[in-house]
Formats: structure tokens, sequence, C-alpha cells
């Protein structure tokens, strides 16, 4: 397959655009400034907001993932992720689009975001708020025909050592953490076989 990956050379997309990679994909690893990727996919330079650029690259691809994610600089504008992903899912055409989640919008219990627990900690929630609203809007707003699907971490989500084994839920955690490898292997997985399409799910280890 032709996969695309918009923010390829972060800490997830690199796992992702290596994962893929590794199964033999044809992978495309794109982000605002060149930076080195797995041996045996292309880099491109390209900002997921920028329309024309998205269709094109959409275009040439199977799949597209966004493993872009929120600001944290308190001085960013972190709803501008919103407007992001609504610009990438209104240029993705019928190509597939896969989005790199948060685990802020799963059930801590029946009808209450983690995000909106007590203990949730306050560096993290304008990022959250952010990552919500952009989840809401591929629930709610995005077009009838778009293929989404979004993935959930495990509330932690880190190093660790690639197992290849993982716990799946939808909209409950289903454990506390995931590795940034095994992540990228569920995520693969699901583009390589869609179970979770127009939804999100999530993974734990």
């Amino acid at each position: 397959m032709k996969i695309a990956v918009y923010g390829g050379t972060g800490s997830i997309g690199s796992a992702i655009v290596a994962e893929a990679v590794r199964r033999g994909h044809h992978v495309t690893a794109l982000a605002r400034r060149e930076q080195a990727v797995p041996d045996g996919a292309t880099f491109v330079l390209g900002d997921a907001a920028d329309a024309e650029t998205a269709r094109e690259i959409a275009a040439a691809h199977d799949v597209v993932v966004s493993a872009l994610g929120p600001t944290r600089d308190p001085a960013g504008d972190a709803d501008q992720f919103v407007e992001v992903i609504r610009s990438l899912a209104d240029s993705v055409g019928p190509t597939r689009l896969v989005v790199v989640g948060g685990a802020s919008t799963l059930f801590a219990t029946p009808g209450v975001r983690l995000l909106d627990t007590p203990g949730f900690p306050d560096a993290y929630k304008r990022e959250a708020l952010a990552g919500a609203k952009a989840f809401d809007f591929l629930r709610e707003d995005a077009r009838a025909d778009l293929d989404w699907t979004y993935l959930s971490p495990a509330p932690e989500i880190g190093p660790g050592e690639r197992t290849g084994k993982y716990l799946l839920g939808l909209d409950e955690p289903v454990g506390e953490h995931i590795t940034i490898p095994d992540y990228a292997v569920a995520l693969v997985d699901e583009i390589e076989t869609p179970q979770h399409r127009r939804r999100r799910f999530t993974v734990a280890n």
C-alpha cells in the first residue's frame, strides 16, 4: 500500500513510518522541516493545512495518516489543530484518513471523559481540549462520506520495546500504558485490515 504520514518525523509518526516500511509498504513521511526518515521511506516537505498539496498527496496514496498533535506551547494556538484536521479531512477526498488521537476523550466512567475527571493534569488540559474538539469534528461534523479512523492510545504512551501485542478497546481504556512501537503496530494493523471505519478505538499493552 501507499501510505502518507503527516508528522512522520515526530516520535509517534516516525514509529508509524518505520512499522509500515518494515511491512513492505511504500511510505511518504511529511513534515514542515526536513529531517531524516527511516531507510525505505521517502521524505516530502508538506503542511497538512496546505489544501492543494494535501489533495495531491491524498490522490497519490491509499491512506493518509495524521500523526500531528496540538501544540503544548502556552503561547501557541491549540485550536489551530482542529482547523488542520478539518482542512485535511476536506482535502483527502475518497482516500482513507487515520488520525493519531489522544486518550483524553476515553471514558473514565460512563459519560465522563478522562479530560473531565478531577485529577486530569492542568498542564495537558489545553492540548487535550483541542484534541477532543478534533475528535468531535470527525464524529459529528465531517462530511458523511469521509473514511476516517481515530486511534486513542492508553492514558500513558511512551518509549519501549516492540512486542507486536496489544489489547483492543473502543471508548474506554483497556490498560494504563502503550509503548510507541506497539501503538504503531496497532495503527498499521488497522490500515492493513480495517476494523474501525468511521469510529474511534483504543489500544494498550
